[in-house]
């Protein structure tokens, strides 16, 4: 891409003149329906939340450290990344599944595997077990990570798409909240159920799914690409229509996911994991689906999220009921800001959201470097103060897109038969990224201390410059002209006027020209 900021060209989707404006989420009982069942899909986030925010919590309670004969340097590192090296296992997998056997089927896989996992976790009765029983929660959660947001964002209603599928990654944060004030409340526990109980609880979003997931409807794309299209409107219609399978928003939207499917399979032929690198359009969106994953575990968050309390250490801070106390109030912050990012994906912008947010962290971080720094040198106990403050500032801004976009960007840049192994990608350099965290930055921090924060310094600034340059503005767009709009303006334009010509409705060019949001004050849905 050349120099300077890259946007599309139109902030507003064609089928504004579409939409019902007297349907509401809180108004209309098949979308409350609809989004109680995207809510169980959610909360797969929260697993993987609770995840990281149980192991946070467990490095500070000595009934843990104790037990697994205080784990330190590598052994420390192993505990923390093996789920991710489980994670790696399933990738290769995980694609297939979603796309051959459907999202719901996938999900289900998943959920059933990290309950056998976690009952081994609770039971674990040494390093061995307990290391044993997080690979395979990495391996399930890879297979219900996978499937979730991208069923999320494929029944959602088109004005929900953007902050419901932002909302799943922020949901991240409801799991580290519970897993930071259950560890904080066994605290007490003089024996290993202060371990044992936050390690139970964690299998409760699954028990969920299992039991409920085959009430949730499959994904109309997904149904469309197996040829079961009868299904896939009647889907539609129920959920966005009231069961009116000829209501104009339905007709076109069907016809928009059949002809995009049609286009991928054969204009433009993403089919198998050579498309993802074999057209320029291809390549864009890799290269920042790539650097999103990067940017989203390297940007010193890492720092806080597995290691907060070696972070307390160096700055003097070490009373485990302190560190579990600043650890539970940091995870309810970092909900609050991202659900209030998520709210806004489509209002703001995703350019704008994300260069707030990275000028924000090296601004805060910088800061957090300095007062780290004065504590090591002067051993100043307002330093320490500034330290944490600058912590919970560099989250707020870190959440303001790092936290509601890095997944709903990466789903909805992907074409749908991309989707899968393009959203695979990305999980799997996630998993890359934190098995380099996990452990090197034990090891740098024990090594540099402070010093270590000023890496993360200077690669905040790359991102900066990187996301100024290659993010495109999606904003009120449907999935399928978001997805074209690295292939070209004349791929979406000839994607939306096949589906308004198959569905005999108007495309209003006008409406994509616009800027805007979605328009729901049009009472009169325009018909060709």
């Amino acid at each position: 891409m050349g120099g300077g900021a890259v946007a599309s060209t139109g902030n507003t989707a064609a089928i504004g003149h579409l939409i019902d404006p007297r349907r509401k989420w809180y108004n209309n009982r098949r979308l409350i329906s609809l989004n109680a069942w995207i809510v169980l899909l959610l909360i797969t986030s929260s697993t993987n939340g609770y995840d990281g925010s149980m192991m946070n919590g467990l490095q500070s309670l000595t009934q843990w450290k104790g037990y697994f004969n205080n784990p330190t340097g590598g052994k420390l590192g192993l505990l923390n990344a093996i789920q991710n090296i489980g994670s790696l296992a399933a990738y290769p997998i995980s694609p297939y599944l979603s796309d051959g056997l459907g999202r719901r089927p996938t999900i289900f896989i998943g959920a059933v595997i990290m309950c056998l996992a976690t009952v081994i976790q609770t039971a674990s009765q040494s390093v061995g077990m307990f290391i044993g029983a997080r690979f395979l929660i990495g391996f399930g959660l890879t297979f219900a990570a996978n499937a979730a947001p991208m069923l999320v964002t494929e029944i959602s209603y088109p004005t929900y798409r953007a902050p419901l599928t932002s909302t799943y990654n922020s949901l991240w944060y409801s799991g580290a909240i519970i897993a930071a004030w259950t560890t904080f409340g066994t605290f007490k526990l003089n024996n290993t159920w202060a371990w044992r109980v936050p390690s139970a609880i964690q299998a409760l979003p699954s028990v969920l799914q299992v039991c409920l997931i085959w009430f949730c409807p499959e994904s109309p794309r997904f149904l469309i690409s197996k040829g079961k299209e009868a299904a896939a409107l009647k889907t539609l219609a129920y959920y966005h229509a009231d069961g009116n399978d000829q209501d104009p928003l339905v007709r076109y939207e069907f016809e928009e996911i059949k002809a995009a499917i049609e286009f991928d399979r054969t204009v433009a032929a993403n089919v198998g994991w050579k498309a993802l690198f074999s057209t320029p359009g291809n390549r864009k969106r890799m290269r920042i689906i790539v650097a999103l994953a990067f940017f989203s575990q390297w940007s010193g968050n890492g720092l806080v999220s597995y290691y907060l309390n070696k972070v307390f250490d160096t700055i003097g801070i070490t009373d485990p009921t302190i560190q579990l106390l600043i650890n539970g109030i940091l995870q309810i912050w970092n909900l609050f800001w991202a659900l209030l990012a998520s709210s806004l994906v489509d209002r703001l912008g995703r350019r704008l959201l994300f260069m707030t947010s990275v000028i924000g962290m090296i601004v805060f971080f910088t800061l957090q470097t300095v007062c780290s720094a004065l504590f090591a040198q002067r051993g100043s106990d307002q330093a320490a103060h500034a330290v944490i403050a600058f912590i919970f500032l560099f989250y707020a801004s870190y959440d303001l897109a790092f936290t509601p976009l890095i997944v709903s960007y990466t789903v909805e840049i992907l074409p749908y038969q991309l989707r899968a192994k393009g959203f695979t990608i990305f999980n799997f350099t996630i998993s890359l990224a934190l098995i380099f965290n996990q452990y090197v930055n034990p090891i740098a921090l024990d090594h540099l201390g402070w010093k270590y924060y000023i890496v993360y310094v200077c690669w905040l600034a790359f991102e900066a410059v990187f996301l100024w340059f290659y993010v495109i503005e999606t904003k009120n767009r449907t999935l399928e002209e978001t997805a074209a709009l690295f292939d070209g303006a004349e791929v979406t334009e000839q994607i939306a006027e096949q589906a308004a010509h198959q569905a005999h409705v108007a495309h209003d060019v006008s409406d994509e020209k616009s800027s805007g949001s979605f328009h729901e004050n049009t009472p009169g849905l325009n018909k060709a």
